[in-house]
């Protein structure tokens, strides 16, 4: 049975469980979990993270911890009884360790590992606290520790700030609002600015010493130096070397490190140096002989500094890191400087010293420490555990501390003056010093050389070589013990050190010095100068009293003795003492030993001041008991300068310096303080000298006196206790009457004003400054009631504000601050009487907003109290008077200083916040006070309702202050969420008063709306949005407030709900704010909200009769708030659910239906947009969806100026993406919005204020910019024209000339620069996964430049990461359309041109076509070979048809958009015979062009001509045409088919066109084909009259009895932009390796193709064939038919079939597929289809003659201008196969107009023509005017005019492309000349023919088309014409039949890798168009 647990509350899980039993509950390990019930070893309960998830548990598998019960029952909760810090510590890890895993995805490694590190040592940490051996000072250590980390990765994770007291979390329910803030305040300001410490240390190691020649153990010194003072600032530091430059004592690592201790701040500036100096130990001069003197001496080494400053620099580059130096080592030259070397390195006097060698260096590792001596143990344990010697500083520190006890002082051996002594060279002296006691003993160890040493009890200095006046500067320390110092002192004795083999030394004398004198002072600091006195070495020393008796100093007369030998020399030194203990201060001596001398005692007094104040604080205890007894000595006669004497003490302890000596005068006053009567003397003391200040002139001394009162009256009160035990309280009333008649000089004092002088002001000013000490101590003896009257008293005496100086002003509200902080304010007694004093000060202080940071330091030390306090009646008197005194002006000061400008300067906007800060804060600890009872006697307090008004608006107001972001930092959530709690609780009491007080006729607008805008304010606050907080956060923010949001919603239903009629006043002005409020992702908070819409809409319906108002703000607000990032798919859903459901009852539900679709709408591409605008890279998503956006605007609901900003957005897009075109038909949108007028326009987006005209202009020359860099340089013309005229209009001629140049500019770039010809491809978007934009639609996209298919399905593979791509181009499924994914269909497609009369014209240059080719596109084609019917294996050609598929678009390509949707689709099916005539048109146009480029040398290698020929012949002979004719000439199709008759004729009639064009090929062939090409040339005649024999074919028909490459108009145009080559030796390679006679570009299938065909769909659509050998090894047959290059039924349908299958028309059926599987590449689809080609205009002419008889046509709908095909030239790339295009015509209209042609004249300028050939010159016949023409064609430069070329690797012939098309044929080498029988002839010529310009260059001659050379008088053979090709002479030519469309070279996709590979080296483009 299943009981409740009481005890078992909480556990941990310590084994995981899977919960497989019915009920269970799966466990993880580490899981904290909630027992509700137990029952056999089980228990049933939740995991603490998850509570709504419940079951049963083995209690086996938990650890029960102790916890504490809240609200024990149904929802009790539990609060592990462990440790805060624990607790804290075992949550923030838990959420660090998702955070964590998140930065390795983010790739934030850095923050990663730190954070690694720092939670495995807070898990250590966490381990030492449980087990719980830590003492409770390293307990303290430990959670401080913890605790710093704690914040440090919450700062690194962007957590929120934790507020600690004693290292504990807090909770903001359990101490006032503003100690929340001072905690919060406190954390901040440490994390934001470290404390700066005082005090520093540094740390030094000695490693090494590297230097070639040492072999002497060496000693070096280190100190601290101040080259400004030129005083050493330090002791020294001593490390003993080997001869090997390393520490002698390795294992003492005291000996090797020391730490520079008690380093001020000024220390540390760049003119302190660290200074090494070494002396070696050995021989007198370092290259000495072996054999002299083995005597050891100190001698001078080398010197090495390091400023300060370097090491600062490192500690800034490596924060807290130990850096090694290596200090060079120098040596001065003359060993007299050796005193001052390390100045003059300093100095850098390089003069004066040098390298002691090339490597000398000496390695040591520096650190500087910050912090207390304490501190630097704690932090850096192990400096201490391996030992470092300590070296002080000279002096004391900075700051003297009480225990510091030292007695060191300091000699400095500095220099001496000796005589010769009879020596031809000087001296070699050496110093030795003894320290002697009284008895002329030696005190051993009192000589210290540095602190890494142990001392020595005689020390021996250096010596200089020969030198009798020596400076040593060696600085020494005695530590002499105290009791030693009386009778010590010091002896020098002095030897010269000979040189010699002996290496004596010899005593010539000595001086001595005592360390203290007779009267007790010990030797003064400074220079001594002693007198050396003349010995022998024998000289005995053992009774120093004969010598003491002698003068030792110059000036010092002691002694009556004479000495022995009179001396002239003399020895300096000076002295230093640092003792706690000696003084060299007579005074201080006098005045301590007063008793000795009674009647010098008021002498003693008056110098006491003069004493300086170490020497005092050294002896505080006995200078304040000598003190005291000259009082008990005589009151009366000495108590006042006594008393004066006390104030100078307690005064110096004000000092910084010596103000920790404060606890010595405090324990000194418990301890040793005595003076039992001594009160009586300081009251009256006391009160004598505030009497005096009324009158007094000099104020300076009574000053004095009132800072020390906190001092006296401890005195006071010590001594009056004193005298109470000992006499048992007697005169107690006589002690309380001085007492009161004290304060009552005091108030009468503070109560005086000054008359024009600020004298007394200062002094009252004084005294108010440490009047609250002095609480305290009254308390101790009076009753705390009378002390609050006293100071209450005290308090009102002081005169009205208004009516004194500010600084007393700032004094008294500082006196008040401390008397709130005081004890006695925190009792309730005596605070009940000292509030209210404290509040009217206040008040009045906040009136006049004066000293706004001390009241609010004020208030919210009260508010603390307050807090604290459990009385309930008293808090509630006491918040009674606070709101009655205080929240009328808190609310007005919040008010005034958030409206004040922010100051500027850091410090002072820094303080500026923290007073708002303070003040919110002690406003919402008041209001969180405030009880029911408070709230309603607060608004029946106000007598009118202007006043309640004022009040309402003034805290809503305010309330909207506390809610901006910026009032806390961001960190603060837990502060933010105390002030919204305490908010919305004000709001649901003020709500009462708000209905009833301001509905009906009492209705106030303004504080109607206050109160929405502070709620929709207050629920769009960042800090409530529960959704970005982590699941834990979420969870405890819901336990402890609630989710604050939906209460906020609720009460603003029900207020929107009270209002009524008055609900118009608010519409449309509250539909935005509503709407933020709707877009908040809650669900119960939208549930509530978006119903007020409808209720929106039903007013303004009953008001207006619609809401056009509603759904204008809702669309307006809608698309700012969404780009914001608000709103999701849900809260579309629900908004158009809940509304919908609303409006169905009404009478309008139509228009309200018609408005929420509308919204609707717009919300789905307003949430597309945003979702595209996330990714950083703009691709087609973004301005895809800008453009639906963008559209909807201006169609769906006309907002016009939402419109103007999406065309901005999209242009910004589209020059992001370099899209320029695009770009500039963007702005033209705008720019067409804009009239030529002089309206003025307001300044919008990044336009200023301008007129109309001006805008426009700038629209267009912006919009020109961008048509030249997208190369659009037609349009950008059209533009130039517009804005000339208005410049011409105006005279503006300077605009006009530059507009007319730019436009003569784009002429010039259209005819020199190359444009490339863009694909299309055709994609389709499918699935519910896609955005509403693009869903289940298909779209036509404009490629990039040089971007094919594959290359284009990637790019939206990675634009649509998810999208599957489907692998045929059939119509998906409705499966697809409805699937739950993203599906995308891409093919290419083909332009189909709308422009037919550019495309028409003759005279037009190609690459001026091209533009119109591709540009103002609205349709494209698509083509799918499939069979109908039965197929016949023997010949596929019966059933192959052609499925045709035409888009139209929306908008034409180019446009705003690189993609537009297809408006509609129309699919027509082309017949096999139809198909086989499309095939036949685009062979035979293909024969054409390559046999006129051919003739006008535009290409180089004839090898393409060749092969063209060799495929088509080989291909026809082997079965080619005969399939056709097998196919479609039989019989029983011409029965079966009657209607297909004139077709029948066409195909036939294209079949001897085809022969026709072979065999003038043929001759063209002959001509140009190199002489080891004959043979195969010889072989194709032959197979050509083999051809035509199967063809039946004996002479060819009259109606193509007409040269098949005639020229129409008579006046053939050269190339514009000619070419030097076709074919590159690169190009003749490829060839080569192929076969010896295929080409790339046209001999690709072999004969079999004709059956295969048809079968090669699959490898169309994934661009691979079934068999990838037969693919990648195809060779290419030499014996193709005409249809063999192109695909059998269709010209696009191609073949990889191996050469083993060329004579068969069939192939296995592993090569055929379905029709599923269908051809996705143009390059592997129909080339008709896919790449059409504009006709010239012969072929233009002749298609109009044949008329629509001849065209195929399977769609009878379709008009003739869609059916006729409109050949383009073909092109042809070597490098990537690609073709040429095709176009279909259409009627539909230009986007953007061609550039229209000038008026061109009638005739044309007279020209000198010179034709040129390799054999002669001649001069051609006369021209024959063209029939369409009435004037003659001027000539473009020749292909072989080098001057007109632009770089070689730019012409469309050197890369692989035609660009001429099909106009070159009319460029061929023929021209017409008249014979005598009335035939045409054609003339061969043999080279290019050119034409003397106008300019001097030479041009094409239009070539003759007779077959001999006319004209050159050379006798060479004439070839005669063929019949079939005269035409009689005086008829006009007949058309030529029609040119089909060129096909577009199919490669498979082997051969196109195979291409890539072999042509990559090529520079040349793959597809390029002279433009």
């Amino acid at each position: 049975m299943w009981i409740p647990t009481d005890n078992e509350k909480y556990g941990v899980v310590i084994s995981g469980f899977r919960g497989t039993v019915p009920h269970g509950l799966p466990l993880e390990v580490g899981d904290t979990v909630q027992i509700l019930e137990k029952c056999d070893g089980w228990y049933r309960g939740f995991i603490l993270k998850n509570p709504s998830i419940k079951g049963i548990f083995p209690a086996a598998y938990i650890h029960l911890k102790n916890a504490n019960i809240k609200n024990k029952g149904q929802f009790e909760t539990i609060i592990p009884a462990e440790d805060t810090v624990i607790t804290e510590m075992t949550g923030t890890l838990r959420e660090w360790g998702i955070m964590w895993k998140q930065l390795y995805v983010k790739n934030e490694g850095d923050l990663f590992h730190r954070l690694w590190h720092v939670m495995n040592e807070l898990l250590d940490l966490r381990r030492q606290v449980l087990v719980g051996h830590l003492t409770h000072d390293r307990m303290k250590d430990v959670k401080r520790h913890i605790t710093a980390r704690l914040d440090w990765g919450n700062e690194q994770l962007g957590l929120d700030l934790v507020p600690r007291k004693e290292f504990s979390m807090v909770d903001p329910d359990d101490i006032s609002v503003t100690e929340l803030y001072k905690l919060m305040e406190h954390r901040h300001r440490k994390k934001d600015t470290p404390v700066p410490t005082s005090t520093h240390h540094l740390f030094l190691q000695m490693k090494s010493l590297m230097c070639a020649n040492l072999g002497e153990e060496l000693e070096v010194f280190f100190s601290i130096y101040d080259s400004r003072e030129n005083h050493p600032v330090s002791e020294r530091f001593f490390v003993k070397l080997n001869k090997n430059g390393l520490p002698k004592f390795p294992e003492r690592m005291e000996r090797q490190c020391t730490l520079f201790v008690d380093l001020g701040s000024s220390d540390l500036r760049k003119d302190i140096y660290i200074t090494v100096h070494i002396i070696r130990l050995g021989r007198m001069a370092a290259g000495e002989k072996k054999n002299a003197s083995s005597t050891q001496y100190r001698r001078p080494f080398g010197c090495a500094v390091l400023s300060i400053a370097d090491l600062l620099q490192t500690e800034r580059d490596t924060r807290d890191s130990k850096e090694d130096h290596m200090l060079k080592v120098y040596m001065c030259n003359t060993e007299s400087e050796w005193y001052q070397i390390h100045e003059n390195i300093i100095k850098k006097l390089n003069a004066r010293y040098n390298l002691t060698s090339s490597n000398a260096g000496l390695s040591v590792a520096l650190q500087l420490l910050h912090g207390d001596i304490d501190q630097i143990r704690r932090e850096y344990p192990v400096l201490f555990t391996r030992g470092v010697a300590i070296t002080r500083k000279l002096g004391f520190s900075d700051i003297i501390m009480p225990g510091d006890i030292r007695n060191d002082l300091y000699v400095t051996l500095e220099r001496g003056e000796y005589e010769k002594g009879g020596k031809s060279v000087a001296r070699n002296v050496d110093v030795t010093m003894y320290v002697l006691d009284s008895e002329g003993q030696i005190l051993k160890d009192c000589i210290s050389l540095g602190s890494g040493e142990i001392p020595v009890s005689e020390h021996h200095s250096f010596v200089l070589y020969h030198n009798n006046s020596p400076r040593w500067a060696e600085l020494l320390k005695l530590p002499i013990p105290v009791d030693k110092f009386r009778g010590a002192h010091v002896r020098l004795e002095f030897r010269h050190c000979s040189t010699k083999e002996k290496g004596e030394k010899k005593l010539f004398g000595f001086s001595f010095v005592p360390l203290m004198q007779e009267d007790g002072r010990t030797l003064p600091d400074g220079i001594h100068e002693l007198l050396v006195h003349k010995c022998e070495e024998n000289t005995n020393f053992q009774d120093p009293a004969r010598y003491l008796k002698l003068q030792y100093c110059k000036g010092n007369l002691h002694g009556n003795s004479q000495p022995v030998k009179a001396s002239k020399e003399t020895f300096w030194i000076s002295s230093f003492l640092c003792s706690t203990k000696l003084t060299q201060n007579g005074d201080l001596l006098d005045f301590l030993k007063w008793r000795a001398h009674p009647e010098r005692i008021c002498d003693i007094l008056s110098k006491f001041k003069d004493i300086d104040g170490a020497e005092i604080v050294k002896f505080l205890q006995d200078t304040l008991d000598a003190l005291f007894g000259i009082l008990d000595e005589n009151p009366q006669k000495y108590g006042l300068k006594v008393f004066d004497s006390l104030v100078h003490i307690i005064n110096l302890l004000q000092d910084i310096k010596f103000q920790h000596f404060k606890p010595v005068m405090d324990t000194y006053i418990e301890s040793h303080f005595a003076g039992a009567l001594a009160y009586r003397d300081l009251i009256k003391v006391l009160k004598r000298y505030i009497d005096r200040s009324i009158e007094a002139e000099r104020q300076e001394h009574i000053q004095d006196v009132l800072r020390a009162q906190e001092y006296i009256f401890k005195y006071i009160i010590h001594s009056r206790s004193l005298y109470t035990l000992a006499t048992g309280g007697q005169n107690e009333e006589e002690f309380r009457s001085s007492i009161y008649e004290l304060f009552q000089s005091v108030r009468y004092f503070l109560s005086v004003e000054s008359q024009g002088s600020s004298i007394i002001t200062q002094t009252q000013a004084v005294f108010l400054s440490s009047f609250p000490a002095v609480y305290s101590e009254l308390l101790k003896l009076i009753d705390v009631r009378e002390v609050a009257n006293l100071v209450r008293d005290t308090l009102r005496s002081m005169p009205d504000i208004l009516h004194v100086e500010y600084s007393l002003e700032a004094v008294k509200l500082q006196c008040i601050a401390k008397t709130v902080e005081s004890q006695l304010f925190a009792n309730p007694d005596s605070r009940c009487i000292l509030l209210p004093v404290v509040l009217h000060h206040l008040h009045m202080h906040l009136q006049e907003q004066k000293d706004l940071i001390m009241c609010a330091r004020i208030l919210s030390n009260m508010f603390c109290l307050i807090k604290k306090d459990s009385t309930e009646a008293i808090v509630s008197e006491e918040v009674d008077m606070l709101v009655d005194s205080l929240l009328g002006v808190l609310l007005r000061t919040i008010l005034e200083i958030s409206n004040r400008p922010q100051p500027s300067g850091p410090t002072i906007r820094l303080q500026f916040q923290d007073v708002t800060g303070e003040f919110v804060a002690c406003l919402l600890a008041l209001l969180r006070q405030m009880t029911d009872k408070h709230y309603q006697q607060l608004l029946e307090n106000f007598t009118s309702k202007d006043d309640l008004r004022e009040f309402l608006l003034q805290i809503f107001t305010v309330f909207k202050i506390l809610i901006r972001p910026e009032m806390f930092p961001k960190d603060w959530t837990i502060m933010r969420l105390v002030t919204n709690n305490v908010i919305i609780t004000t709001i649901l009491y003020l709500s009462d008063a708000l209905r009833k007080n301001f509905l009906n006729e009492s209705f106030d607008f303004k504080v109607w709306d206050s109160y929405f805008y502070l709620a929709v304010i207050f629920i769009n606050q960042p800090c409530l949005q529960l959704e970005i907080f982590s699941p834990s956060k979420r969870k405890k923010v819901l336990e402890k407030y609630g989710d604050m949001r939906v209460m906020m919603g609720c009460e603003i239903f029900s207020m929107w709900q009270n209002l009524g009629d008055h609900k118009l006043h608010f519409i449309p002005g509250l539909i935005g704010p509503f709407l933020e409020v709707t877009l908040v992702p809650q669900a119960d908070l939208r549930n509530v909200m978006i119903p007020i819409f409808h209720d929106m809409m039903d007013w303004e319906q009953r008001r207006t009769g619609n809401f056009k108002q509603v759904e204008a703000k809702l669309i307006d607000k809608l698309d700012s708030l969404m780009s914001e990032g608000k709103g999701d798919e849900t809260y579309r859903e629900l908004f158009n659910s809940i509304l919908l459901k609303k409006i169905e009852r009404e009478t309008w539900r139509e228009s309200g239906i018609s408005l929420v679709a509308t919204v609707t709408r717009l919300m789905e591409r307003l949430l597309d947009y945003r979702d595209c605008m996330k990714v950083a890279e703009v691709d087609g998503k973004k301005i895809g969806c800008t453009v639906s956006l963008l559209n909807f605007y201006k169609t769906e609901i006309n907002k016009e100026e939402m419109y103007i900003r999406y065309i901005h957005k999209l242009y910004d897009l589209h020059l992001k993406a370099q899209n320029f075109t695009e770009a500039a038909y963007t702005l033209l949108l705008y720019d067409e919005l804009l009239e030529w007028s002089e309206r003025p326009l307001r300044e919008f987006l990044h336009y200023p204020m301008q007129t109309e005209w001006q805008r426009k202009e700038i629209l267009h020359l912006t919009i020109i910019q961008n048509f030249d860099k997208g190369k659009c340089w037609e349009n950008g013309i059209i533009l130039c024209r517009e804005l000339a005229d208005q410049y011409e209009s105006f005279y503006d001629y300077r605009n006009l000339s530059k507009m007319r140049m730019m436009e003569a500019a784009f002429y010039d770039k259209i005819m020199d620069q190359q444009r490339l010809e863009p694909e299309f491809f055709r994609v389709g978007f499918y699935g519910k996964k896609f955005p509403f934009f693009l869903r289940n639609k298909e779209f036509v996209c404009r490629g990039h430049d040089y971007e094919r298919l594959e290359a284009f399905q990637q790019r939206m593979l990675n634009e649509f990461p998810h999208a599957i791509a489907m692998q045929h181009a059939n119509q998906p499924e409705e499966t697809i359309f409805q699937a739950d994914a993203q599906y995308l269909q891409i093919y290419a497609v083909i332009p189909i041109p709308e422009n037919h009369e550019i495309l028409q014209k003759e005279a037009i240059p190609d690459h001026i076509k091209s533009f119109y080719r591709v540009n103002n596109i609205w349709r494209f084609r698509y083509d799918r070979p499939f069979h109908k019917g039965i197929k016949d294996k023997e010949n596929e050609f019966k059933s192959l048809w052609v499925e045709r598929t035409t888009l139209t678009l929306v908008q034409s390509l180019p446009g705003i958009s690189r993609w537009f949707e297809v408006d509609r689709r129309e699919v027509v099916e082309m017949s096999p015979l139809e198909n086989a005539i499309e095939v036949l048109e685009n062979k035979n146009q293909q024969l054409r062009t390559l046999i006129t480029q051919c003739q006008s040398r535009q290409m180089q290698n004839i090898n393409p001509l060749t092969m063209c020929l060799n495929g088509v012949i080989d291909a026809a002979v082997n079965g080619g045409l005969a399939r056709y004719q097998e196919a479609f000439f039989v019989k029983d199709y011409i029965l079966n088919h009657p209607e297909d008759g004139e077709k029948i004729s066409r195909l036939r009639e294209l079949m001897f066109e085809q022969a026709h064009i072979l065999e003038y090929g043929l001759a063209v062939h002959e001509k140009f084909v190199p002489q080891d090409m004959r043979p195969l040339h010889k072989k194709l005649v032959d197979q050509f009259y083999v051809m035509k024999s199967r063809l039946g074919i004996q002479d060819f028909p009259g109606y193509t009895r007409v040269s098949p490459i005639h020229l129409t108009n008579g006046s053939p145009r050269t190339c514009r932009n000619p070419a030097l080559g076709a074919v590159s030796p690169d190009g003749a390679r490829l060839v080569n390796r192929r076969s010896p006679l295929s080409y790339p570009a046209f001999n690709r299938y072999s004969s079999s193709s004709l059956s295969s065909q048809a079968s090669a769909e699959v490898s169309n659509i994934t661009g691979q064939s079934e068999s990838s050998d037969e693919v990648f090894h195809m060779q290419a047959s030499p014996s193709t038919s005409s249809l063999s290059s192109t695909h059998s039924a269709s010209p696009n349908i191609t073949s990889s079939a191996p050469s083993s299958a060329r004579g068969s028309p069939l192939l296995s059926d592993k090569h055929k597929h379905s029709r599923e599987n269908t051809c996705l590449s143009p390059r592997e689809r129909p080339c008709s289809a896919i790449y059409p080609i504009s006709m010239e205009p012969a072929q233009q002419t002749l298609t109009q003659q044949i008329g629509d008889s001849c065209m195929p046509r399977s769609d009878p709908n379709l008009s003739a201008p869609e059916k006729v095909m409109n050949p383009t030239p073909s092109s042809w790339s070597l490098d990537s196969g690609k073709e040429a295009r095709t176009c279909v015509p259409d009627s539909a209209r230009l986007v953007s107009p061609p550039v229209p042609p000038r008026p061109t004249h009638t005739g044309s300028p007279a020209k000198t023509y010179r034709s040129f050939s390799p054999q002669a010159f001649d001069t051609p016949p006369a021209l024959p005017r063209s029939p369409h023409k009435g004037s003659v064609q001027s000539l473009t430069p020749s292909p072989t005019d080098y001057q007109s070329l632009g770089p070689v690797y730019n012409s469309p012939v050197l890369s692989g492309s035609n660009s001429s098309g099909i106009s070159s044929l009319s460029r061929g080498s023929v021209t017409e000349t008249t014979l005598t029988d009335g035939t045409i002839t054609c003339t061969l010529i043999g080279s290019d023919e050119l034409i003397k310009r106008e300019n001097g260059t030479l041009a094409c001659m239009p070539p003759r088309y007779n077959l001999h050379e006319h004209g050159t008088g050379t006798s060479r053979r004439r070839v005669p014409l063929p019949h079939s090709l005269s035409v009689p002479a005086n008829a006009e030519p007949p058309a030529l039949p029609p040119k089909p469309h060129v096909l577009r070279v199919h490669r498979s996709e082997g051969e196109n890798r195979m291409d890539e590979i072999l042509v990559r080296p090529r520079s040349q483009p793959r597809k390029v168009s002279q433009l």
